[in-house]
């Protein structure tokens, strides 16, 4: 009997033993997860910031986030907050602008001035307006406000912006003022960036500004009262600036010739899509063209042997530009002659560079020159370096000696040559004009865009050391062929002939 009650016995331990293994399995698979998820938990820990990231998953796998791209690097502009005498001020009083132009209707539409009446068909869209040449600082200023990579931290800017309205300023006292009156904003200017901690980091070889007339309004050399124009771009301080003007000095390193402003303002890409198509399409029954008037103070100028052949040729569209109300001051008309012409001949006016050029390519028309200095040592951010590809250049020597006809050089070029020139011209388009400064396109890069990658570039070598050292005189040399020494023009630059 007590045999069998130690079997009894013994059976139920063993049943009791085969209970308690289920329990005790369950308990350590949970102590074991448990374990797992708590080293996992802890692996996988972030901080706030990186919460805030979206994960795909807290895997062990997963690769680590991608690194966050600052795509304004290098690319940042600070843009210095002037008192309102060196900018808006001039705008709130701008009938005392100009002593002979009401310019009170151009600073309208952030520069642009009064939209075109399109009546007689010559624009497409409503993107053109009547801008003023000389209103270039206006735009450019309000362009900036506009730019994706503005900053308040200069230390982070790759260049410093100077919005002070030089030209508007210089306009007004240009007639029956003294040397003192020219000089004075821009000597207060002066003063006032010295004292910022902006300047003194470069001295000011990293600042920049518009100054929207040609360079010789600037470069008064003497305090003679019969000498022309204010010292702005010849004091110390100035000379440090990057400075861009509408026409620039083929003898000095400081100033950059940036297009004149055109009719021309798109607000979309699409918008300069389809100007350049209409443009290709047109129909173009004159071989050249020429607005203009003589020059018959200017003891060089060729204008009246170029009206002269003009006028005796059927194959050239004149638009002669007197005095008064002149077809030449209608947008529609100048523009609509440069539409229907292959060829729009562009030599010097009152100096090298003309408006009319910008306006001629932008109708798409192949402009002819006749000095280098009216385009190729000018505006060397914009244009191709080869400038056979968009343009002809015919020696004014030769023109006024009397030994080339242009209608015959023109009529050299075959049909091919001369699609291939024209296509090249309406491709730049889009760097030649200024868009809308209410607006921002998407793609399109304008002429603002260009002007401040070279800027940023120039401030760029400059901090690098990247910028050769060369005479002054030879600036023109180093801005088209890069480097000194003899070149196939130097008959043109010759200041003794100057």
């Amino acid at each position: 009997m007590a045999t069998l009650g130690n079997r009894r016995n013994g059976g139920n331990a063993r049943k009791r033993l085969w209970c308690a293994i289920p329990v005790s399995c369950a308990a350590l698979i949970i102590i074991y997860f448990t374990f797992l998820f708590d080293l996992r938990y802890k692996h996988c820990e972030v901080t706030p910031e990186v919460m805030a990231t979206p994960m795909a998953s807290p895997s062990m796998d997963s690769p680590p986030p991608p690194p966050v791209v600052d795509r304004c690097s290098g690319r940042y502009i600070y843009v210095h907050d002037l008192p309102g005498r060196f900018n808006s001020d001039m705008i709130s009083r701008c009938r005392t602008l100009s002593k002979w132009t009401d310019m009170c209707p151009f600073v309208s539409n952030a520069g642009l001035g009064p939209r075109i009446n399109n009546s007689e068909g010559v624009f497409y869209g409503t993107q053109w307006y009547a801008t003023n040449q000389f209103a270039l600082e206006l735009i450019f200023h309000n362009r900036m406000k506009q730019y994706e990579c503005l900053t308040t931290n200069s230390s982070l800017a790759s260049a410093i912006f100077v919005p002070f309205y030089a030209g508007l300023d210089i306009g007004r006292y240009l007639w029956g003022y003294n040397t003192s009156v020219r000089d004075a904003t821009s000597r207060d200017l002066i003063r006032w960036l010295k004292s910022r901690p902006e300047w003194s980091t470069m001295g000011g070889r990293d600042h920049f500004m518009v100054a929207g007339r040609i360079t010789w309004d600037f470069r008064r050399l003497t305090d003679d009262e019969d000498d022309w124009g204010s010292k702005l771009l010849v004091i110390p301080e100035g000379k440090n600036m990057t400075v861009l003007v509408i026409e620039s000095s083929p003898w000095h390193k400081n100033d950059f010739g940036i297009p004149y402003p055109t009719y021309f303002h798109p607000s979309k890409d699409s918008e300069v899509q389809l100007w350049q198509e209409r443009m290709r399409r047109i129909r173009r029954p004159w071989l050249f063209s020429f607005a203009g008037a003589p020059r018959p103070n200017i003891t060089d100028s060729i204008r009246n042997e170029i009206i002269g052949q003009c006028r005796q040729s059927r194959r050239c569209k004149l638009l002669q530009c007197d005095s008064g109300r002149s077809k030449c001051h209608s947008p529609s008309s100048v523009m609509g002659m440069f539409q229907r012409s292959i060829f729009c001949l562009q030599p010097q006016g009152d100096s090298y560079t003309r408006r009319s050029t910008f306006d001629a390519m932008v109708a798409g028309c192949v402009p002819v020159f006749f000095h280098p200095g009216s385009a190729y040592v000018q505006y060397v951010w914009h244009l191709p370096r080869n400038h056979s590809e968009y343009s002809v250049l015919v020696s004014e020597d030769e023109v006024r000696d009397g030994k080339v006809r242009i209608e015959e050089v023109l009529g050299r070029f075959g049909k091919n040559d001369v699609v291939a020139m024209r296509e090249e011209v309406i491709r730049m388009i889009p760097r030649l004009v200024y868009a809308d400064p209410r607006s921002r396109l998407e793609t399109t890069k304008d002429a603002f865009d260009v002007t401040v990658e070279g800027v940023i570039q120039r401030v760029d070598d400059m901090k690098g050391g990247r910028v050769p050292e060369f005479s002054e005189l030879e600036s023109w040399k180093y801005a088209v062929a890069g480097r000194g020494g003899q070149h196939e023009w130097d008959h043109f630059f010759n200041r003794t002939t100057q």
